[in-house]
This record gives structure tokens, C-alpha cells and sequence, in this order.
């Protein structure tokens, strides 16, 4: 079993998360958060459990469900509030927004708006890492939606034949939430065993529970570590569950019924968590308490920053549109 004292700093990240994108759920509310949100609630642990995995130096790319990713792989949460809020102080200057989260000194390139659109960058970054001679890996995180885009297919394509030649240390990670949007993965895919469909693309794959942070952190350490010896692509299907609606505007949500949704919270991946830690005797009802006030004083301090901030200059309208000459 992975290390559990280790995991203890995990699940009080994953506590962060948790508190961080509840808050922005009622900003978006009270307007202070423009454009769209989706937020991360109940997937925590596939993550947690990849980017526990990672090296200082390895990279990452993933959809618009994006403010986990940032704030796991260390971005500080009042920068991605205030990039949310639309301000200056922002990770992306406030000009991003939710879905376009970026911070390139940790490795972290996106945040993308388009379904499956990041998945062709992730390939050309993963190629370009072993290009440039280093054994640094990249990490794609996916929808289960995203695998019926033409941009996957042909990308996954490429990446069985460019990892042929071991070119290609690219880990695809496939958050299986079992919807999206609204359409379940019976109503969209034929093949409802995920990983099973990396087999036509000549990609390693399996299928974990996402739910559960140790299982995931094993599979994540096995995938990462091939990918990063071999140059090979691999992919893991990490069956998990968004706790929220997909966006911001999905209330009422028609597609699944609240007796799904309980059944679903009594796996939640950060009790699963405590409950080993607590069974373990590394975690208490005192140090519990201690970690949940802990991020709720990080959330209300990037909550006051982002309020305090002010929004992008009209001068930073063109600024960044292009890249400065070498």
C-alpha cells in the first residue's frame, strides 16, 4: 500500500479542494464569477492520486473541470480565485476565466474549453519532452465524453505509433464521472469498458476505482513510471463521480436522480481517505477539524484577495496575444 504518511498531506489538499470549489459555487451566484464554472467536487482523488505521482518537472493538461489541477499541483489558491473572479492578480491575468486556468512554472498548461481539444497539445507536448532528450513525462486528464471526439482518435493514433519508436511518454487519464453532460456513457458509448478502447491504438490501459485515493496513486505510479522508462503512451480509466451538476446552470439535473446521487456521496473519496488515515492512527476528530478550519481560512483569504483586486487593465487587452522573439 502506498505510503500513508504521505497521504495524510494529500487528503488536506484534497480538503482544500473541496472547500475551495464550494465557495466558488456561491460566488458564481452572487455574480462575482463570470462566464461558466464547473467545479471538481467528489473526483478529488483522481487528481490527488496522479499528480502525487508527478516529478517537479513533468507537465499536465486537462479540461475545462481545471481549478483542481491548479491548485493540486501547488498554484496558490487566492491566484486561482482571483483568475475566476477575472482579476489582474489572476493566474492568467484575469483574462482566462475558469476554464483557461495556466501556470507554466508548475508544469500545469491548461485548462481548455473545447471537449477533447487539448488532447492533440498534450500529444505534441509529450512528443517534443522525449524530443528534446529528457525523461520527463506529460499527463492528459479526459471526460469520458471526450473519448467519442474526433480529436482523440487521432490522437491516440499517433501517440501508439509515435510511442512504437518510444516517443511518446504521454499518461492519458480518463475521469469516467458517468456523464457527459447529461448523456451517461450507456446512452454515448457502445463500449462501456473505457480502457478496453485504448487496445485499438496499441495503448497499455486499465481501470481503477476512481473513488478510492490509494488505488488510484498505485495505478498512477505504475502508469507514470512506464510511460517516463519507456517513451510509451499508457491510459487509465478511473471510474469516479461528479458530486455537483456538470455546470453551474445544471440544477435540476433530469438525467440522474437524487437516490443515484447519495448512493454515490457514501463513497466520497475524501471520507474513503480519512477513514484509512484514521485507521492508521494518523488522523483524529482534533487534527480532522484542524485541516478542514485550515482550508476554510485559505478560501476566505483567497475569497478577500480576489475581492481586493482589480480587474485587468484596458492596456492588457493585447498584451500576451503573441510570443516575444528569442
Amino acid at each position: 500500500m502506498a505510503d500513508l504518511q504521505s497521504a495524510l498531506s494529500w487528503y488536506r489538499r484534497m480538503v482544500l479542494v473541496r472547500r475551495f470549489e464550494e465557495e466558488t459555487e456561491r460566488a458564481f451566484r452572487r455574480g462575482k464569477i463570470g462566464g461558466y464554472l464547473h467545479v471538481y467536487s467528489g473526483q478529488e482523488a483522481v487528481a490527488a492520486g496522479f499528480i502525487s505521482a508527478m516529478r517537479g518537472d513533468d507537465i499536465c493538461f486537462t479540461s475545462y473541470r481545471d481549478h483542481a489541477i491548479a491548485l493540486l499541483r501547488g498554484s496558490p489558491p487566492g491566484a486561482v480565485m482571483a483568475e475566476l473572479y477575472g482579476k489582474a492578480a489572476g493566474l492568467a491575468r484575469g483574462k482566462g476565466g475558469s476554464m483557461h486556468l495556466f501556470d507554466v512554472g508548475r508544469g500545469f498548461y491548461g485548462g481548455y474549453g473545447i471537449v477533447g481539444g487539448h488532447i492533440p497539445l498534450a500529444l505534441g507536448a509529450a512528443y517534443a519532452l522525449r524530443y528534446q532528450g529528457s525523461d520527463r513525462v506529460c499527463l492528459c486528464f479526459l471526460g469520458d465524453g471526450a473519448m467519442n471526439t474526433g480529436a482523440f482518435h487521432e490522437s491516440l493514433n499517433m501517440a501508439g505509433l509515435w510511442g512504437q519508436t518510444g516517443h511518446c511518454p504521454l499518461v492519458l487519464i480518463v475521469e469516467n464521472n458517468g456523464y457527459a453532460m447529461g448523456t451517461s456513457v450507456a446512452r454515448s458509448s457502445a463500449v462501456t469498458d473505457l480502457a478496453s478502447r485504448f487496445t485499438a491504438y496499441a495503448i497499455p490501459s486499465e481501470r481503477v476505482d476512481g473513488m478510492d485515493f490509494q488505488t488510484v496513486r498505485l495505478a498512477a505510479e505504475r502508469a507514470v513510471a512506464d510511460a517516463r522508462a519507456s517513451g510509451r503512451p499508457t491510459a487509465v480509466e478511473a471510474v469516479t463521480y461528479r458530486f455537483a451538476g456538470h455546470g453551474a446552470a445544471d440544477v435540476v439535473q433530469p438525467y440522474r436522480s437524487k437516490e443515484e446521487v447519495e448512493q454515490a456521496r457514501r463513497r466520497d473519496p475524501i471520507r474513503l481517505l480519512e477513514g484509512h488515515l484514521r485507521a492508521a492512527g494518523l488522523l483524529d476528530d482534533a487534527a480532522a477539524e484542524a485541516i478542514r478550519e485550515e482550508a476554510e481560512q485559505a478560501v476566505l483569504a483567497a475569497v478577500r484577495h480576489s475581492e481586493d483586486s482589480p480587474p485587468p487593465s484596458p492596456e492588457a487587452l493585447h498584451a500576451d496575444v503573441y510570443g516575444k522573439e528569442a
